[in-house]
């Protein structure tokens, strides 16, 4: 097991972290991976206790416009429902008084049975008191993209408002950057791509740059050298999603990207 940040890996480029970045290297997935229930507080609090001290989280909009942590369209896989939530499955649908009920950590184990869904507010108040740094990706439930983006960076805005750093939002929905960008524009983004399909480098880099973004945040699997290249002469930092494994990593690491996305928190321990 690996018990060093990255910097007990080899690291080819040795850049400083500049004022504009102020972002730790290593993220932790959902707050700690795969070891507590996802997007919880609890998740935060164990990834903090493994060292992390950025988080990456998926935010959405109850029916009422209160901003929570779900990944999921849907609530069957990440929660249990009680008598009193309905059988409608879309999270977004329902009001926050019917969705603070539900049950968010049996799913994961019993030593987590009764865990919450927590509201953004609640994950801002645990990162600033703690001096911790948040990734925000905003999740909007389908046909609320753009309205979501505006809503998730009024509420950072807010809630951040007297922090040195604030959280850095990204999304996979364009509409949803065009929101924050609209209502927030001095929240950093990052534009989010799991998969190169119908569209080059050269215009997924394009609508990063329509939408103002500090960052790429990419599956792993897409950073080469050829495309890390593109990206920095561009001027974007480049983060990678969901890496677990050492030599990927290295990989990584030796491409010179700037952030890493893991669930391994128990593997993967940052010094920085």
């Amino acid at each position: 097991m690996l018990t060093q940040g990255h910097n007990a890996l080899h690291r080819n480029d040795e850049r400083p972290l500049v004022h504009d970045w102020p972002y730790p290297f290593w993220i932790a997935h959902r707050g700690a991976g795969t070891l507590a229930p996802e997007n919880t507080l609890a998740a935060f609090r164990l990834g903090a206790a493994h060292g992390y001290r950025m988080f990456e989280c998926d935010a959405k909009l109850s029916a009422d416009g209160i901003a929570f942590l779900l990944h999921d369209d849907t609530l069957d896989r990440t929660t249990t429902p009680t008598p009193t939530s309905g059988v409608e499955p879309v999270a977004g649908r329902h009001p926050w008084k019917t969705l603070v009920t539900l049950d968010a950590g049996s799913w994961h184990s019993t030593a987590y049975a009764g865990e919450p869904l927590p509201t953004l507010e609640a994950i801002a108040d645990f990162c600033i008191a703690h001096g911790h740094f948040l990734n925000i990706e905003i999740k909007p439930t389908i046909g609320t993209e753009r309205h979501t983006g505006e809503v998730v960076a009024q509420q950072a805005a807010r809630l951040w408002r007297d922090a040195v750093v604030p959280p850095l939002l990204t999304s996979f929905d364009i509409p949803a950057l065009e929101g924050a960008l609209a209502v927030q524009p001095e929240l950093p983004r990052g534009l989010l791509i799991d998969a190169l399909e119908d569209q080059s480098w050269a215009q997924w880099l394009a609508h990063a740059k329509r939408l103002h973004c500090q960052a790429i945040v990419c599956n792993h699997e897409l950073w080469d050298a050829g495309s890390v290249a593109l990206a920095k002469a561009a001027g974007f930092r480049l983060l990678s999603y969901t890496v677990n494994e050492t030599e990927e990593v290295q990989r990584l690491i030796d491409l010179g990207t700037d952030g890493i996305i893991t669930d391994r928190v128990d593997q993967f321990r940052p010094q920085n």
